[in-house]
């Protein structure tokens, strides 16, 4: 009964944050110049808004069941040259991972209330919590197509900007290769969510508790 209710949770959750990650996006390229996002559905928590059958559902669903990363996939089209400025396509890319890093602090403050520490939700929360930081850092790597390098990109000249979406047809299987099959790229991602999770104050071992609940097949 534990591991469905985690289950839920965690599941639930995600699709909540999913779409609290590319609202953010939305909202930020409105108040930047876009005005295109109201007109395409965007401003709205109707997940199904920002649904691409690989990015928003097989590629996030497949990274959740394996019980490790948490990974945004939603389709925001921004017109980015309506934006006013470059700083605020900056600010359109890192407001996704920003949404993930508040939730993480919100969830690690509800986990701090005694009532929720001893109930049953603390296992899923805390894993979803955790994803949430896996889902921030995981989007920040400053190669396309991820958010880090949206931030980065209109302030790069033009030649680099052709390069790199250029590698960007491939970079995120390489990143995929690199973080499965080079340890000390998975290590360095793992200590750095360590690092994060222990500074908002999210109770790693029972994140652990909450995964193996996640993971009730196995």
């Amino acid at each position: 009964m534990l591991a469905f209710l985690t289950f839920f949770i965690v599941l639930a959750g995600w699709v909540f944050s999913l779409t609290l990650h590319e609202f953010s996006h939305a909202l930020t390229a409105y108040r930047g110049g876009d005005w295109t996002v109201r007109e395409k559905g965007y401003l709205t928590f109707n997940p199904l808004k920002y649904t691409h059958p690989v990015y928003s559902l097989l590629l996030p669903v497949l990274f959740l069941l394996m019980g490790g990363i948490g990974l945004p996939g939603g389709a925001v089209y921004i017109e980015t040259w309506r934006l006013r400025s470059p700083r605020w396509e900056s600010l359109v890319s890192l407001a996704g991972p920003a949404s993930n890093l508040l939730l993480a602090g919100l969830l690690a403050g509800i986990l701090r209330l005694s009532v929720i520490q001893a109930s049953a939700f603390a296992p899923g929360l805390a894993f979803l919590a955790l994803l949430q930081v896996t889902a921030a850092l995981f989007n920040l790597l400053p190669l396309p197509p991820f958010d880090g390098y949206g931030a980065l990109r209109p302030h790069l000249p033009l030649p680099w900007q052709e390069n790199m979406e250029r590698f960007g047809q491939i970079s995120f299987l390489v990143v995929l290769a690199a973080f499965w099959y080079l340890d000390p790229v998975s290590d360095l991602f793992w200590l750095a969510v360590r690092l994060v999770s222990d500074g908002l104050g999210i109770p790693l071992g029972l994140a652990a508790q909450g995964l193996s609940l996640f993971r009730f097949w196995q």
